[in-house]
């Protein structure tokens, strides 16, 4: 059985954005030669160092994320400021990456290439 290669992504001293779309290029399978829109030829990522990631607390107040129930009033919107603070940096991180992956049926299989490390 083959073993596929992991991407190691080092945060300490990137910005949130870059390495959240760099990591979800790699998931996607976007640098791949065999990427197929319909199929995961994505590959695992690691990200370390989330803890020594560059952001402001200013961009911390701006960035949301929301979750619907599906009743009606039924939709919380947590600030990511929140989210670190309960949740540590690896949830931001986690939601940010989730947020830019395309919304179907694979996202859940890219979402379980991806570690997440402090």
């Amino acid at each position: 059985m083959k073993t596929r290669d992991e991407k190691i992504i080092d945060a300490s001293g990137k910005t949130l954005g870059r390495v959240a779309s760099e990591a979800a290029m790699f998931l996607m399978g976007k640098t791949a030669p065999t990427f197929e829109r319909h199929r995961y030829s994505g590959l695992p990522v690691k990200i370390i160092n989330v803890s020594k990631l560059r952001i402001t607390q200013k961009k911390l107040e701006n960035i949301h994320h929301k979750r619907y129930s599906g009743i009606p009033g039924g939709l919380r919107v947590t600030p990511a400021a929140k989210t670190k603070a309960t949740k540590g940096m690896q949830e931001v991180v986690r939601l940010v990456i989730y947020q830019m992956l395309p919304g179907n049926k694979l996202r859940r299989e890219m979402m379980k290439n991806l570690v997440i490390e402090d």
